[in-house]
């Protein structure tokens, strides 16, 4: 048998497959994309790295970022939620119902506000396990489940609100305020409960069985059922975990604008999944990282801060922005797989 000749290189890369920088580069690439967009900003406008307007993108991303984190583990599954939005502004609907019907008997004071925010929470779980159920035991498309509850919904908050809009007491207001105006050694209360789901998140993607079973269902259902996962039961559950965030940044957002109507957040679903295309998860299924759906939250308010500042182009244009970005990077995770 002929000996190879040791002048020759060695094949590490064989033919057909691309040097291992190129995986770094995919593992790399949302964070280069932040570096680029942060010098863009610098750039064309001075006021970009103020730590005002630090502080202001951070907090006003960490609705869809809370949001796009329970997204993560949907999509990784093979699911996908276009609800969220809806889900939200129902969810602050009942929230500010709630607390202004309690107000004539208990009074102003954190245990309406905490009352509250247990029955946000309660609801947003309730949601995810209708969401979840209609997919595990129902055998109906997320997609089909999830257009259907958007409009579920949307509907209902536009109907306790009469089409208009339900505005929270001012006095619960003003004690509200610190929910989403309050700051800890300078740090927006929200930019830090963003702070801590998403570690959380990461903990469970990488650390945990049921982050493990999320990439295995994704990444093909029935082989997972061959490898005695109850995959029913962990989609189900990351709906729950789903409609459980959604909850918690709602509770965040109420204080912000003290009011809900048909128009509350609208399009946040898109910019949930953009962000968690954007830091890499596959749209398909089977790959997830909450760090990089991170940093996609982070360069969606990033794009949508530099067309406010620099009036270069239209801020009215920034969903479409977030559409071609969306198809970007669903062609460029197809074109990786195609020449892998």
């Amino acid at each position: 048998m002929p000996r190879a000749d040791p002048s020759l290189p060695a094949a590490a890369n064989p033919p057909g497959r691309g040097p291992k920088l190129r995986l770094n580069l995919h593992l790399l690439g949302p964070l280069l994309a932040l570096i680029l967009l942060v010098v863009l900003g610098a750039s064309l406008n001075g006021n970009f790295l103020s730590p005002a307007n630090i502080a202001n993108v951070l907090a006003r991303s960490s609705f869809t970022g809370i949001i796009a984190v329970g997204a993560t583990f949907v999509i990784t599954s093979g699911g996908l939620d276009l609800s969220v939005g809806s889900m939200a502004a129902f969810l602050a609907g009942v929230m500010i119902m709630v607390i202004n019907a309690l107000v004539p008997q208990f009074g102003v004071g954190f245990g309406v506000i905490a009352i509250g925010m247990a029955v946000g929470l309660v609801l947003g779980a309730l949601a995810g396990v209708g969401n979840g159920l209609l997919i595990t035991r129902g055998r109906i498309e997320a997609f089909i489940v999830t257009l259907g509850t958007m409009g579920i919904f949307r509907s209902l908050v536009t109907f306790l609100a009469n089409g208009g809009t339900l505005s929270l007491n001012f006095d619960v207001m003003d004690a509200y305020r610190p929910a989403y105006y309050g700051t800890v050694a300078g740090i927006p209360v929200p930019v830090i409960v963003f702070a801590l789901v998403a570690i959380l998140g990461e903990l469970a993607m990488r650390r945990t069985p049921f982050g493990r079973h999320c990439s295995a269902i994704g990444s093909n259902e029935q082989v997972a059922r061959y490898s005695a996962i109850h995959v029913d039961r962990v989609r189900l559950l990351t709906y729950v975990l789903q409609g459980v965030l959604v909850a918690v940044a709602t509770l965040l957002y109420v204080p912000r604008l003290g009011s809900a109507s048909s128009t509350t957040g609208v399009l946040w679903e898109l910019e949930a999944i953009a962000a968690v295309i954007i830091g890499g998860t596959t749209l398909r299924g089977g790959y997830g990282r909450v760090w990089g759906t991170v940093i996609g939250v982070v360069i969606l308010s990033l794009i949508d801060n530099i067309l406010n500042l620099t009036n270069v182009v239209s801020p009215y244009l920034n969903g479409a922005f977030q559409g071609v970005i969306i198809i970007l990077a669903v062609l460029l995770q197809r074109s990786r797989r195609a020449t892998s």
